[in-house]
């Protein structure tokens, strides 16, 4: 028997009355604070059915994170982050959720409280920050699991499980779960223990170690075998081993007599070297008395030597003194000569020089007179100096007139060039603005950030494409109108206007790898293959076009409106149909209202309905609107019809409003008519001035001649006088007294010939001194030379018998220290081979010693073969150990082998008793479920079935691959198809989200957690289904108790969170619903206390009293 969509709930409740109806575990209050974008909130659900309602982004899936987190769950279980951290609002350091459950009868109500600290936790892209929250039960600090083992074991809640708790970041991988995962799913939402989920885990281990029995009995009797083979070889390696262990003996002997050999042989050395060390010391000691009277004659020839040098050096120095002296008198004599020579010459020029100073008086005479002659030809200087004067004051009077005009013309020009520069200004300003589509796109570009990256990357890149790249499409179209703009902008999406347009694949790849992959760039391509455009297909026939035009106003299609290249064009009817919407004018608002949506609906040929879009506009408010008819996929196909008011454009608003540019134009006409004004007045002052300026020049002419005139004057005047100073010097010159000087120099002469013949005089006594003191250094030179030689050969023989001597001494250093070697070498060797065999105390070994040879050669032959030995034989000393393990070993499995024989078929019977109690309730369950979904989807106009799939039965053997198993949600959407798995490959979101809602509903009542969560299930949904989806989401939720005298016996708590929900939905009155609306912004209210439901209804009414009130005036 199928139940009713609406339930016959009781009156709603308020107070003690309310708190009877919830369910242990449902929630009764929750409060947050600094939780995302939640200040200070909080709000009572009610027991029943919860909607949550509100824009996006205000906090609606917020209040899931909530209760999720609150109740000790993790953030990855929400699919948002993995650090609760994260979920504190911005700037604040601490968030807390506090969250009151209701309680069992007769027992205490829980208050869980969750603080999150930002300073808490690790710090790292790892970190998870388990340590940054802090749990509280009833004002207790408590740890996590003691908050996991309250809500799981104490009531019964599974935020862990999508069935139950569903939120909007996995929605889709629950509808994107396989048979298996629905199943397990299932299987623990319908028992609070989760019994049945654990008994299917159970059945798979049995299966596992079914299949794995014989395989271990097989192991076990390979392993068997194996042993065997291991024990055989490992006898054998025990015998080598004992061979092994010979050899080493052996080895360890033949290097002790080694070692003694080689003592012995290194002291008869020691002893050999000690004998020839002590007869070089005897022969060392003779060679040194030899030595000595020699020594003694070469030290007395030395000390002769050095006499004799001292005496050479006092005669060198001596000669080098005379020798000095000698060539000072010569210098002092020369230098006499040379003063000599310059006073005759200068008493010989006294008399050329009085010839030539009375010649030069004649010519200066001759000079003076020319220059005074010239000098007297010019008028007088006071005539000169009035004349300046003169010219000096008229040119003064002009310049200050001059001067005057000259700032009149500046004024002028300065006006002028104001106004000049106020037009050109103006001017490019008005034709900027006339450019009305440069500055739209620019506007469009400063606004989006995004898009301007993206579009100068591509006009940077263009020559990289192969063909031409359209785009944005926002910035190539052009509109005719403001209407026309507005309702392009409001029928195609964002996304279409930002994307661009390219002519091939390869650019499409290009553009994408570029701009999307290598510099995370938003960006949408469109792709129109070769640039070809195609012929719109209309969706009115031209009788039927014609038709609306005259009778009901319809003035084209929207492609008609405005401009676009050709590529832009087809990308824009491919993805809006631009090419199908119809433009109303004048009268189509009214027909609209009438019969002109049933026309629009029909199709011409009478087969059936269409979907349609038109823009229109209410000639008496002017308000736009655009009407969209669509046809639903489901049931009998009903066409629904939506009313959107259209909003002004923004994007493809123009660049600048028509009252800017009749403004600027307005501005510059008045710059130009007074800029025309000036001109005139200008020109006049421009001309007087010109003409002052050659009266100007004329005086500044005439007053630079009469200052030239007076320079010429003072400039001869100056030469006159220069050539009489230079008269007067000659004639002092000429007059000088000559017999004076000339005495003078003939003074001087006398006095340098003395000077010369006494220095000549010191030369020649200094010279004598000089032969002397040479003649006595070439003998005492002479007498050093035979004291050498005879050094010499002593030297000669000293160093023979020290060489001699010093042989013999190092060959007795050489014997020493190798004797010294040789003694430490046997003390080392005789160590070692004690250490090694200590014969003094060991009689037995010493008789083994004795037994073996004594030559070193023979020894090391015996080691090397025994080594030889050794290295050959493979070095095992655990093999006596493995052996006994490996025997033991082999018994061990000998047993097991025997054991293993009974233990498939005790498996197989605790298979068998464990497997029909599973199956059973399993079908059952399924069954249940099925009934409900099926009624559930017959409603809706669909077809589906939930039944089980099993895994493959193995024949002759008892493995039914439960890991296998699953649950099959089968649908139908459309008559003509059959039955199908539902799968996001075969069926649309709006179908997977009406099959999982209806899964959902059917097992509501198997469901033990007290409170069940969907987050935003209804997006997708047409219409129709959405109606459908939540009129059954209110009876499921809002059904009579089971038991009349337990008011909380009923299916449990419900939250439904939505951003939106349509028009007269039926249930919104039913007393179980509680409607949550979310206003949280920044122009909401601050505190969550202010909101009053009343008081918005009591406001909503009023306001369209007043605008009734207002239309019938």
């Amino acid at each position: 028997m199928s139940e009713e969509l609406v339930s016959s709930s009781p009156p709603r409740l308020t107070g003690e009355d309310k708190l009877r109806h919830y369910k242990p575990g449902s929630i009764r209050r929750v409060k947050l604070k600094n939780f995302l974008t939640y200040v200070d909130v909080e709000f009572n659900p009610g027991p029943r059915l919860n909607v949550v309602i509100g824009p996006n982004g205000t906090g609606k899936s917020t209040i899931l994170c909530a209760i999720c987190l609150g109740l000790g769950g993790q953030p990855p279980l929400l699919g948002r982050a993995d650090d609760a951290r994260t979920f504190i609002m911005h700037e604040k350091q601490i968030a807390s959720i506090e969250i009151e459950i209701a309680p069992h009868v007769d027992q205490p109500t829980h208050i869980i409280q969750r603080v999150i600290d930002r300073s808490k936790g690790a710090i790292g892209r790892s970190a998870r920050g388990k340590a940054a929250s802090t749990y509280f039960i009833n004002g207790k600090e408590v740890k996590v699991k003691d908050v996991e083992e309250l809500v799981s074991e104490t009531y019964k809640i599974a935020i862990d499980n999508l069935c139950t708790f569903l939120p909007q970041d996995r929605v889709g991988s629950f509808s994107g779960f396989d048979s298996k995962q629905l199943l397990m799913e299932t299987e623990k939402s319908v028992s609070g223990t989760k019994h049945l989920y654990n008994e299917h885990q159970r059945l798979i281990q049995l299966e596992d170690e079914m299949k794995n029995s014989d395989v271990h009995l097989n192991t076990v009797k390979s392993t068997l075998k194996e042993l065997q083979e291991q024990v055989k070889s490992l006898e054998q390696e025990k015998d080598r081993m004992e061979e092994r262990q010979k050899a080493i003996e052996n080895l360890e002997l033949y290097k002790m007599k080694h070692a003694w050999v080689l003592y012995d042989n290194k002291r008869k050395e020691a002893l050999e070297v000690k004998a020839q060390k002590k007869e070089l010391s005897t022969r060392l000691k003779v060679a040194k008395k030899k030595e000595q009277p020699l020594a003694q004659q070469v030290a007395q020839l030395e000390q002769e030597l050095s006499k004799g040098k001292k005496r050479r050096v006092a005669l060198d120095r001596e000669i080098g003194a005379t020798n000095k002296e000698w060539h000072m008198c010569l210098t002092k004599a020369e230098k006499c000569q040379d003063r000599i020579d310059t006073e005759t010459c200068d008493l010989g020029l006294i008399d050329s020089a009085q010839r030539r100073a009375e010649q030069l008086v004649v010519d200066r005479q001759r000079q003076f007179d020319d220059q005074m002659g010239i000098y007297n030809q010019y008028p007088p200087q006071e005539d000169i100096d009035k004349k300046v004067s003169e010219a000096q004051n008229e040119l003064r009077t002009t310049k200050r007139i001059m001067t005057a005009k000259h700032k009149e013309v500046q004024q002028y020009q300065i006006d002028y060039r104001n106004q000049e520069s106020d037009v050109d200004r103006l001017n490019r300003n008005f034709v900027r603005l006339k450019d009305d589509k440069a500055l739209r796109n620019q506007n469009i570009l400063m606004r989006d950030n995004n898009m301007q990256q993206v579009y100068e990357w591509v006009n940077q890149n263009r020559k990289l494409f192969r063909r031409k790249i359209w785009g944005p499409i926002v910035l190539e179209v052009d509109t005719k109108d403001n209407n026309a703009a507005n309702f392009l902008e409001n029928h195609v999406s964002n996304a279409v206007l930002k994307s661009y347009v390219v002519e091939c694949r390869e650019d499409y790849h290009l553009l994408y790898r570029e701009v999307r992959e290598k510099r995370k760039w938003k960006v949408n391509i469109q792709v129109v293959e070769g640039g070809r455009i195609a012929e719109p297909r209309r969706m009115y026939s031209h009788n039927m076009m014609d038709m609306l035009k005259r009778e009901h106003g319809v003035t084209g299609y929207l492609d008609e409106v405005f401009d676009a290249p050709g590529p832009v064009m087809q990308a824009l009817q491919n993805t809006s149909n631009v090419q199908a919407v119809l433009i109303g004018g004048e009268g189509t608002y009214q027909s609209l209202q009438g019969d002109l949506c049933g026309i629009l609906n029909r199709k011409e040929d009478g087969s059936g309905q269409r979907p349609y879009a038109i823009f229109t506009s209410d000639p008496r408010s002017g308000k736009k609107y655009k009407y969209t008819s669509t046809i639903s996929r489901y049931g009998r196909r009903e066409a629904s019809l939506r009313v959107d008011e259209i909003t002004n454009a923004r994007m493809l608003q123009p660049g600048v409003s028509p009252a800017e540019k009749e403004r600027v134009e307005r501005d510059l006409r008045a710059a130009e008519e007074a800029l025309s004004q000036v001109q005139p007045s200008m020109d006049a002052a421009v001309e007087a001035f010109q003409e002052l300026q050659g009266e100007t020049q004329k005086a500044s002419y005439q007053f630079a001649e009469a200052k030239k005139a007076r320079r010429e004057v003072i400039e001869h005047k100056g030469k006159v006088d220069s050539y009489r100073r230079r008269l007067n010097e000659a004639k002092k010159e000429a007059d000088k007294d000559n017999v004076t000087e000339k005495k003078k120099h003939i003074r001087n002469v006398k006095k340098y010939v003395k000077m010369f013949v006494t220095e000549l005089e010191n030369a020649s006594s200094r010279y004598d001194s000089y032969l002397l003191a040479t003649q006595k250094l070439t003998g005492l030179r002479m007498s050093e030379g035979g004291l050498n030689d005879s050094l010499s050969i002593s030297k000669q023989s000293l160093k023979e018998l020290q060489r001699s001597n010093e042989t013999l001494e190092r060959q007795y250093q050489h014997s020493e220290a190798q004797f010294k070697q040789i003694k430490q070498q046997v003390v080392a060797l005789k160590n070692k081979a004690t250490q090694m065999a200590d014969i003094m105390n060991d009689e037995d070994l010493k008789d083994k010693l004795e037994d073996l040879s004594t030559e070193i050669g023979t020894l090391e032959g015996q080691i090397e073969d025994a080594d030889y030995n050794i290295r050959n034989i493979q070095d095992n000393p655990q093999v006596l150990i493995l052996y006994a393990a490996q025997k033991k070993k082999l018994r061990d499995f000998s047993d097991q082998f025997e054991n293993l024989k009974d233990f498939k078929g005790a498996k197989r019977s605790e298979l068998i008793a464990c497997m029909e109690p599973y199956e059973a309730a399993l079908t059952n369950i399924t069954q249940k479920v099925n009934a409900k979904f099926m009624n559930y989807m017959k409603e809706l106009g669909c077809a589906g079935e939930v039944r089980v799939c099993k895994g493959e039965h193995e024949r002759g053997e008892d493995i039914y691959n439960f890991k296998d198993w699953g649950i099959e949600i089968r649908v139908k959407f459309r008559e003509s198809s059959d039955l199908q798995v539902l799968s996001a490959r075969v069926h649309s979101g709006g179908e997977r989200s009406v099959s999982t809602i209806m899964y959902l509903m059917a097992m509501q009542d198997m469901m033990v957690s007290p409170f069940r969560c969907v987050d935003e299930i209804n997006q997708g949904l047409d219409e129709r289904n959405e109606r459908l989806v939540f009129k059954r989401i209110v009876a499921n939720s809002t059904m009579n108790p089971d038991r009349s005298n337990d008011p909380a016996s009923h299916r449990g708590q419900y939250f439904l969170i939505t951003p939106k929900l349509l028009p007269n939905l039926e249930g919104m009155d039913t007393a179980g619903v509680t409607v949550l609306c979310i206003f949280n912004g920044a122009y909401n209210f601050k505190r969550f206390g202010d909101w009053n439901i009343g008081t918005m209804i009591d406001t909503i009414q009023s306001r369209k009293r007043r605008k009734l009130e207002e239309e019938s005036e």
